[in-house]
């Protein structure tokens, strides 16, 4: 038997069939995606807030491949099934599915999320997800980043006591 965290982690497929049940209820569909490779209180605080944002979270995880193309050979540090359980787990968010490609936009293009969560730290930058949300109407919102809180400074830290 799954357990509750392992049913939130679903395939495209699973995720394009409750997308479309969500929006048949009225649902407002938020998205958001990263890498989420050592889990901290920024993640946590950008996902309670993109939450709030509507009804339904969906986080669209990088795969190891995609990883390692945006952050180099020695990332990710957790394997990604092991990301997906961890960003399962939590309260705020209610599906997790991994793709292995640079950006998210091919699943933005199939689930048609209504609002794109970014970190503030990408407001008024031109971004890919802004032209998959423009051809059906989505829209890109930003939420506060934790100052200090990123994984690479975790990994720093990490490095310098060693």
């Amino acid at each position: 038997m799954k357990s509750r965290t392992k049913n939130k982690i679903i395939s495209l497929e699973e995720l394009e069939r409750e997308i479309r049940h969500a929006k048949k209820e009225g649902k407002t569909v938020v998205s958001t995606s990263g890498c989420f490779d050592i889990l901290h209180a920024g993640h946590v605080t950008y996902l309670e807030e993109a939450k709030a944002k509507g009804d339904i979270l969906v986080v669209l995880l990088n795969s190891d491949s995609s990883v390692r193309a945006l952050k180099g050979s020695t990332r990710p540090i957790v394997p990604e099934q092991e990301r997906a359980v961890v960003i399962a787990g939590l309260e705020s968010v209610d599906y997790v599915c991994i793709f292995s490609d640079r950006t998210p936009c091919g699943i933005i293009d199939s689930v048609q999320p209504d609002i794109i969560i970014k970190g503030g730290d990408y407001a008024g930058k031109q971004i890919p997800e802004m032209d998959s949300v423009a051809v059906y109407g989505g829209r890109v919102e930003y939420v506060n980043v934790v100052d200090g809180c990123s994984t690479t400074n975790i990994v720093e830290k990490i490095r310098k006591t060693m």
